[in-house]
């Protein structure tokens, strides 16, 4: 196949206009050139006045993308995998097609219950603290904008890619610059992966909570786990714990057990929400509104004069803030968009980076830096409606009530009005009165008064890092694997699933 890149294409390119452009830049007639397919494509906005497309284009025989072979389980027990996030659930499909025949452990329950006990709680009814955002079938990112971006670079993400695709993602992720699924197709794939693991030969069991293993002096022996009321003890010699950034419960079982963890920093703050149509306005100019432009999303950060970094994260245009609480008296937000990102409002996190230094050097002292902030917010109103305010009374420090928002607030079950400083650190809430000015500057209206501010946003990333060794394994307690976002090791969907991949590569001592 012949790469073609860097090709400037207009808003409204069709499939004729890339034959067209790829025999003229080959300099050979269209209907010679073969297959034409798009590799990738990125929108150029940077000069409002020339927005274009920016793409790579493959000419000829596609090269065939064959899985990665991997020699079959030589290990007498199944493995079992701890939480059904991405990094869970791509360990266990790599595992299942060495007929491996793993016990894939989720506490919370299967994607379609899962969304039921999260609706609910969203309409004003109980929080589950062992199905609901954080837990459950798909990790937290199921109920987010569903970003398949990633900063890292490895081969394996494009198979993950194309293994979601698979799975029912639309084709467009293996092409676009920021691919993303978006909840409600998420659902579905998620389901299809459970299914193909299964049809492999593995298991999968809901509601089962990881609660113990066991050792000998030659390493893991068993893992022990809670289900309906009993407890089951299997046998293994392989745990890969891909729990995710909110299991503090095993976070603090594994420091009981002397499992080595180190507190790592992280990043809190509040979502930011305004008219989707203004920030096509301001990134777009005259051309928005266009059914040719998607809705248009940002990513902002500045660092101030102390050092301190403030930066937007998990944009969703078109979406909703949503409670993403996890544990019983306290609140966290999320940001979520469905596919289409056809919501009213755009919403993203304002982040303030904290670390060590802020909140003390114990491994688990991060968990509970959030829980404060977390219980805080609760406290407001004994209740899970989270703190607002506009932008405009948040910078001048003064909080006024009694006036409806010219922007309503997108966040269910409900909201109250409070200042930031009610529930965050003093250090905090300077750092992000500061950062919203400057990344005012950055992108027009950001900062505007009538802007949205909900609270708080505490799980952006894990606050602790299970380490581990070359091998993967923990460096202290062999035949434990941490494995993705929640132990330290990955920012997102597809980092946490490659990470997944690349645990059990190193179990089966593979070669990078």
């Amino acid at each position: 196949m012949t790469r073609l890149s860097n090709i400037r294409a207009p808003l409204d390119f069709t499939i004729e206009w890339l034959r067209q452009e790829a025999a003229r830049q080959l300099n050979q007639p269209a209907d010679t050139l073969g297959d034409v397919r798009l590799l990738r494509k990125s929108l150029d906005a940077r000069r409002r006045t020339n927005i274009h497309y920016v793409l790579t284009l493959g000419v000829g025989t596609p090269e065939e993308e064959a899985p990665r072979a991997l020699p079959d389980w030589p290990f007498p027990h199944p493995p079992v995998i701890v939480g059904a996030g991405p990094a869970g659930l791509f360990a266990a499909l790599t595992l299942a097609r060495t007929g491996a025949r793993p016990l894939l452990l989720e506490r919370g329950g299967d994607v379609d219950t899962r969304k039921a006990a999260v609706d609910a709680f969203w309409a004003g009814g109980p929080l589950d603290p062992e199905c609901n955002v954080q837990f459950g079938e798909g990790g937290a990112g199921t109920f987010s904008d569903g970003k398949l971006t990633s900063g890292i670079s490895d081969p394996r993400v494009g198979q993950v890619l194309r293994e979601l695709h698979r799975m029912g993602a639309p084709e467009e992720i293996l092409y676009e610059a920021k691919p993303h699924i978006g909840t409600d197709l998420l659902t579905e794939v998620v389901r299809r992966l459970r299914e193909e693991i299964i049809t492999l030969g593995g298991r999968v069991e809901f509601r089962a909570k990881f609660v113990d293993y066991w050792r000998d002096n030659a390493g893991l022996t068993h893992a022990v786990y809670e289900q309906g009321g009993t407890t089951h003890t299997v046998p293994t010699n392989h745990i890969l714990l891909a729990t995710g950034h909110s299991a503090r419960d095993v976070f603090e079982f594994l420091h009981e057990k002397g499992v080595a963890l180190a507190g790592k920093p992280f990043s809190v703050g509040l979502r930011i929400e305004h008219a989707q149509a203004e920030i096509n306005r301001a990134l777009y100019g005259d051309l928005a509104g266009s059914p040719l432009l998607p809705p248009a999303d940002y990513k902002l950060a500045t660092r101030l004069p102390d050092g301190r970094g403030v930066y937007t994260f998990c944009m969703c245009p078109g979406g909703y803030v949503v409670a993403a609480s996890s544990e019983m008296g306290g609140i966290v937000t999320n940001g979520m968009s469905l596919h289409a990102r056809d919501a009213e409002n755009a919403n993203s996190a304002v982040l303030v980076g904290v670390s060590p230094a802020d909140f003390g050097d114990h491994p688990l002292a991060g968990i509970g830096f959030q829980r404060e902030i977390e219980q805080r917010a609760y406290g407001l109103s004994d209740s899970y409606h989270a703190p607002t305010c506009t932008v405009g009374t948040f910078l001048k420090g003064r909080a006024t009530t009694g006036r409806p928002y010219e922007l309503p607030p997108s966040y269910r079950p409900g909201t109250i009005h409070a200042l930031p400083e009610t529930y965050l650190p003093p250090f905090v809430t300077d750092a992000l009165r500061d950062g919203l000015t400057a990344l005012g500057r950055r992108l027009r209206g950001f900062d505007a008064p009538q802007a949205i501010l909900t609270g708080p946003e505490t799980r952006s990333s894990s606050p602790v890092r299970i380490l581990r060794g070359e091998d993967g394994s923990s460096l202290n307690t062999p035949g434990l694997y941490p494995v993705g976002e929640g132990a330290g090791y990955a920012g997102g969907i597809i980092s946490a699933a490659v990470d997944g991949v690349k645990v059990v590569e190193r179990i089966l001592n593979v070669e990078a």
